[in-house]
């Protein structure tokens, strides 16, 4: 059991550390307050993370592995209830993970290896889109000309990338809390898909219309 309990004692510091990162900005957290709020002793996080920067990257490490699970799904996308479901899945990913997003250029800046990592996030953002588009290409759920392809691609992961910065900057004070997430996840998957609406198959496009109605109430756009 002994040899157990530092794995429990990381695992934890990781949790908690996540929470504060996601609930005050990464920047407004440090060390002595993690360990503050662990009740742990200041040395005690130092032993499992010397550095506030190994923490990030502790984090960072299980966004990318989850990430590349699921980026590898959008190859069986075939139509817009597998891309909206595909998106929404996306999102709470992204969502978990918020204090990235939030943050990011301010992590890009300070952190070398978030830098370069991120690079491979967009990279494989970008490439997992193009495989939606070309699944639900082949499969008659949109017409979509090669050209417009990588721009279409590159506008979806823009979305992607910064919508809840968009929507941290719309409602500072409100945006990111726990009892918004659901809404602001549907509102983009919606913007996101919103980007095929040229694109679609004019059945699939009344379907992803439908499917924005049903959950509109709880994804609505703020007045």
């Amino acid at each position: 059991m002994a040899k157990k309990a530092p794995r429990r004692t990381a695992e934890r510091i990781l949790e908690v550390t996540l929470d504060l990162f996601n609930r005050f900005g990464e920047p407004n957290v440090s060390t002595t307050l993690i360990s503050a709020e662990l009740g742990i002793s200041p040395g005690n996080l130092y032993y499992h993370y010397p550095a506030k920067d190994e923490l990030i990257n502790s984090l960072f490490d299980r966004y990318e592995a989850s990430l590349g699970e699921l980026l590898n799904a959008s190859d069986g996308v075939r139509d817009v209830e597998d891309a909206w479901f595909f998106m929404h899945t996306l999102f709470e990913l992204i969502w978990q993970y918020r204090f990235l997003y939030r943050d990011l250029n301010d992590l890009l800046s300070k952190n070398r290896r978030l830098e370069t990592h991120f690079q491979w996030v967009l990279k494989n953002k970008t490439r997992s889109v193009k495989s939606l588009l070309d699944g639900m290409s082949r499969a008659g759920s949109l017409q979509i000309d090669s050209r417009e392809v990588e721009a279409t691609a590159t506008s979806m992961v823009v979305v992607l990338t910064y919508w809840l910065s968009f929507e941290y900057v719309r409602d500072p004070r409100n945006a990111l809390e726990p009892a918004n997430a659901q809404a602001a996840l549907l509102r983009g998957a919606h913007h996101v898909l919103n980007l095929l609406i040229p694109y679609l198959e004019p059945g699939q496009r009344s379907h992803l219309q439908g499917l924005v109605s049903a959950y509109g109430s709880a994804g609505r756009d703020p007045a």
